[in-house]
């Protein structure tokens, strides 16, 4: 039909320009987030890019069901305030009418948001937290950029190293402050290298000495050495997947039922009806008057958006906490938004019926 080709391309074609938009706003931000991080000595700066990717992909489900949502407002919106809606009232169509073009639209769309929400955004958490655990159990020595001072991990330790191998493990003429409970070591030393002994890491310096001084009684104490070992890091980096239900795959959680893991779930499987609701509240939502001045009906759509994204996430809350049940929650807030939403409609065409009345659609055929 006529009908459904114009309002599918139109759709399409506001779909494509909404999501440019979003990904641009968003990649932005994110991109500038993750430089200061960087900067902040979280991450690895040579992984900047490549974390920028993995929260891209994870955060992508919300962009495309943001998109799709706005672009439908968009669109049906354009066609009340051209008044086209006015013709494809007055020739029997009623606004539910509007569903099927839209799903038919759309639902490669969601199929996209499942695959990313059951597939991608456990793998993008994964490969994320494995950089930065990976990044952040490298030992102190190895942070280290020559020339630099740079502080430890827990920032009670100094090191200075003046130059530093290729390797990254030893290095020459090493400086270290360290400030323990109520006292104070300079070392320094000719060389240092890094040896491993199960989940310990220890620097071991050679040829060099150390100067102790207790900050109570300003006692002082020179020692020399030839060999010297130094804790520079413990504990090895514990399983991602033991840590974060955010990187545990779909079937994972379902296999393992404690409340965090439903709360994971929670968010998932709510994120795919969210999207799919969406389309319902943004055919009700998109009805404006021809005469009226401004884009009212987006803004109020947008606040729409951000609230029911903020209830996806506190239903998760209340799951991981264990104060609701993983059923009750998605029932609650989904199932009452698609009642809204089927409410929504039923009052649009029953406004629609009540001006226009109902006339067969032959007219409009193609």
């Amino acid at each position: 039909m006529l009908f459904d080709s114009t309002v599918r391309r139109e759709l399409a074609r506001a779909f494509g320009a909404t999501l440019v938009v979003i990904l641009t706003i968003v990649l932005t931000m994110f991109l500038i987030r993750t430089v200061g991080q960087a900067a902040g000595g979280a991450v690895a700066p040579q992984d900047v890019v490549l974390l920028l990717g993995y929260v891209s992909l994870g955060h992508l489900p919300t962009m495309l069901a943001l998109s799709l949502f706005v672009a439908i407002v968009v669109t049906l919106g354009r066609m009340y305030r051209d008044s086209e809606m006015v013709i494809w009232f007055a020739s029997g169509l009623s606004l539910s009418r509007f569903v099927r073009p839209v799903l038919r639209t759309s639902w490669p769309v969601l199929l996209v948001v499942t695959l990313l929400l059951v597939l991608v955004w456990p793998w993008g958490n994964r490969s994320s937290l494995e950089l930065r655990e990976r990044y952040q159990q490298r030992s102190d020595l190895s942070r280290v950029t020559p020339g630099v001072f740079q502080s430890s991990s827990d920032g009670r330790r100094v090191f200075f190293v003046e130059r530093e191998s290729s390797d990254g493990i030893n290095a020459r003429n090493v400086f270290i402050l360290m400030r323990p409970d109520a006292s104070e070591s300079v070392t320094s030393a000719k060389t240092g290298r890094l040896e491993v002994e199960g989940d310990r890491r220890y620097l071991v310096l050679e040829r060099g000495q150390r100067n102790d001084i207790n900050l109570k009684n300003g006692e002082r104490t020179l020692s020399s050495f030839e060999n010297y070992r130094v804790l520079a890091s413990e504990g090895a980096a514990r399983s991602v997947e033991n840590r974060s239900p955010r990187s545990l795959r779909t079937i994972d959680l379902m296999r393992q039922p404690t409340p965090p893991n439903q709360g994971e779930l929670v968010w998932r499987f709510g994120l795919m009806l969210a999207a799919a609701n969406l389309l319902l509240l943004g055919i009700g939502l998109a009805a404006t008057h021809p005469r009226r001045a401004g884009n009212w009906n987006l803004l109020f759509a947008l606040l729409t958006f951000l609230i029911y994204y903020n209830l996806v996430n506190l239903s998760q809350s209340w799951v991981a906490s264990g104060r609701v049940s993983m059923g009750l929650a998605l029932l609650g807030t989904h199932g009452s938004v698609f009642a809204l939403a089927l409410a929504l409609l039923w009052w649009r065409d029953h406004a629609a019926v009540t001006r226009f009345g109902r006339r067969p659609l032959r007219q409009v055929r193609a």
